[in-house]
């Protein structure tokens, strides 16, 4: 029942801007039974990961503000900066265990 409960709370925390293609902010998730599940492990190297990351010049390419944040006891990955990609924090969950990612 926790579970549920987190990935209610990431929702209401991650939805309002689900469609852009640049976020301030991401989790990592696995899919158990069709639901998101958070996965915090993968989250905090994925951040890590990304704060490392410098592949041109774009701003999804770097992000030198990217570090953990927390809200209501859920971890999460924050750019002030808005510099999370959809597509790179995806990639970035997968390579350290998850299924996926949720950004807002």
């Amino acid at each position: 029942m926790r579970c549920a409960s987190v990935i209610v709370f990431a929702a209401s925390i991650l939805a309002p801007l689900v469609s852009a293609d640049l976020h301030y902010s991401g989790l990592c998730v696995d899919k158990v039974g069709g639901e998101s599940v958070y996965n915090h492990d993968a989250t905090v190297k994925a951040c890590g990961n990304y704060l490392m990351r410098n592949t041109g010049n774009k701003q999804w390419d770097q992000c030198p503000d990217c570090g953990m944040a927390n809200k209501g006891g859920l971890d999460f990955c924050h750019s002030e900066g808005m510099h999370i990609g959809g597509d790179e924090l995806s990639y970035y969950c997968k390579l350290n265990g998850a299924g996926g990612s949720l950004a807002d």
